[in-house]
């Protein structure tokens, strides 16, 4: 497997790959052959552009099944990022995001990519989504890392985007149960929805109450925002902004990329 050490660099940026919709998704696509051209099209602009890591996710599955993808989308997860290692090497480094939580299918492509990382949205705790009730999965999570991918990394949000808790919360209590107890690698920080810009109270919050943990950035990083966000975070996960007038349905465009990846490691 690749080694997620890069990503833990002071203020990577790490990139998306947001897939349009796979063959079964509820919305039409235009079929996994175009996917995987695309896909590989959009990370070499990650990789020009100076991002050091990549997610690969079935954003365009939308709307998603809340804890399980079919078995076919794990493995064309795993063929896109496979792909994308294999002819990038270590110039990006690899993770999968099988959404809307499914940490086991994520797990499993990324070991058959032979990637680095998977994040998992909720990984503790019970939110509350436009997919019902989506609890968090922690021991299943890293039980299963043990069988099928030791060394991969878990990037796990703490109150992930499009989702609430279902009563008051400690954002601090929050935080060290995912890193302490749940056992994830990187704490993720995120606005209220995809492409909603991120508290950067919250990111020093937690902070505080994990001061040992990385913190990335999760949503909302722009141009304009990446050098304040490097100021406090280790890192950023950017997706929507980097698209051509941010617009998820057009490629990356390597201008926004580099400026990104310039802002943010000048923070």
């Amino acid at each position: 497997m690749q080694s997620f050490k890069p990503l833990l660099d002071r203020r990577a940026l790490t990139g998306v790959l947001h897939l349009p919709p796979l063959p079964g998704s509820p919305r039409p696509g235009p079929g996994f052959d175009a996917i995987l051209s695309g896909a590989l099209r959009d990370a070499e602009v990650l990789a020009e552009g100076g991002a050091r890591g990549v997610i690969v996710e079935n954003m365009g599955d939308a709307p998603f099944s809340k804890d399980h993808v079919e078995p076919h989308v794990t493995a064309m997860l795993a063929i896109v990022a496979r792909e994308v290692r294999v002819r990038f090497g270590d110039q990006l480094v690899v993770g999968v995001n099988a959404l809307r939580n499914d940490g086991l299918s994520s797990l499993g492509a990324v070991a058959a990519a032979g990637g680095a990382f998977v994040r998992v949205n909720v990984l503790v705790g019970v939110m509350v989504t436009d997919q019902g009730l989506i609890e968090g999965k922690a021991r299943e999570v890293l039980t299963y890392r043990r069988q099928a991918a030791t060394e991969a990394a878990i990037v796990a949000d703490v109150l992930v985007k499009h989702a609430s808790p279902l009563g008051p919360v400690d954002l601090a209590q929050i935080a060290r149960d995912t890193f302490r107890r749940a056992g994830a690698s990187v704490l993720v920080a995120s606005g209220s929805g995809t492409g909603q810009p991120t508290d950067l109270a919250e990111v020093r919050a937690m902070r505080d109450a994990v001061p040992e943990a990385t913190i990335w950035v999760g949503s909302g990083v722009t141009g304009d925002t990446a050098r304040k966000v490097g100021r406090v975070a280790d890192g950023a996960i950017v997706g929507t902004w980097l698209h051509k007038d941010g617009d998820v349905r057009a490629p990356l465009e390597l201008g926004r990329v580099r400026r990104v990846a310039e802002e943010l490691g000048q923070g």
